[in-house]
C-alpha cells in the first residue's frame, strides 16, 4: 500500500509541468506552441533564455529528488529509487499536460541526488565535459546516462544499477528523434560554451 501512495504522489509531483508554468506566468508563451514543443529544460532554454532554463532545470531535478526523500518524512518501508521512477513517469507523462512532458533527463538526475548525492555530481560533471565537447545536450544527456550506469557497476549497487539502467535506456527511448538528428547532422548544437 505504501508504494501506492507514494508512487502516486511522487507521479502526481513529477507531472507539475515546470516549463508550461514558467513559460506562461512569466513570459506569456506556452512552451508546447514554440521551438521542439518539448516541455523540458532544453527547449525551455532555446526559447526563453538562460533564466527561464535555469529555473526549469531547477524545478524539474528537485521533483526527482523531492520524490525520492518523501518517504524519509514518514519513516516509510518503501525503495525510494522507485518512487523516484514515478516522479520521472509523471516528468514524461504529466497528468496535468495532456501526458506530454520532457525527456526524463533532469528528474532522472534528482532521484540520484536524492540518493547519492556524489554520483549526482559525477553526473553534471560528465553533462557538461561532454556538452563542452560536442555542443549537443541530448547526446550529453545520453552520454551520461552510460557514465552514470558504468560508474554504479563500479560502485557494486545492484539496485542503483538496475534503476540507472532502466533511466538510461527510457533517455535513449525519449532521444530517438535526436539520435537521428544528429546522425543527420541537423541536430542543433547550443553557441554559449
Amino acid at each position: 500500500m505504501e508504494y501506492i501512495i507514494f508512487g502516486l504522489v511522487a507521479y502526481l509531483l513529477g507531472s507539475i509541468p515546470s516549463a508550461l508554468i514558467i513559460g506562461k506566468l512569466r513570459y506569456n508563451i506556452d512552451i508546447r506552441e514554440h521551438g521542439s514543443g518539448n516541455m523540458g529544460a532544453t527547449n525551455t532554454f532555446r526559447v526563453l533564455g538562460i533564466k527561464a532554463g535555469t529555473i526549469v532545470t531547477i524545478a524539474d531535478i528537485l521533483k526527482g529528488t523531492g520524490a525520492t526523500l518523501l518517504p524519509l518524512l514518514f519513516d516509510a518501508d518503501v525503495y525510494r529509487l522507485i518512487i523516484g521512477v514515478f516522479a520521472v513517469l509523471g516528468h514524461t507523462y504529466p497528468i496535468f499536460a495532456k501526458f506530454k512532458g520532457g525527456k526524463a533527463v533532469a528528474t532522472s538526475a534528482g532521484i540520484i541526488l536524492g540518493i547519492q548525492p556524489i554520483l549526482f555530481l559525477i553526473m553534471i560533471a560528465s553533462f557538461l565535459l561532454t556538452l563542452y565537447l560536442t555542443k549537443y545536450v541530448s547526446l550529453s544527456s545520453m552520454i551520461t546516462g552510460v557514465v552514470t550506469v558504468i560508474v554504479t557497476i563500479i560502485m557494486k549497487d545492484t539496485g542503483l544499477i538496475m534503476i540507472t539502467s532502466f533511466l538510461t535506456i527510457f533517455v535513449f527511448i525519449r532521444h530517438r528523434e535526436n539520435i537521428k538528428r544528429i546522425k543527420n547532422k541537423t541536430e542543433p548544437k547550443i553557441k554559449w560554451m
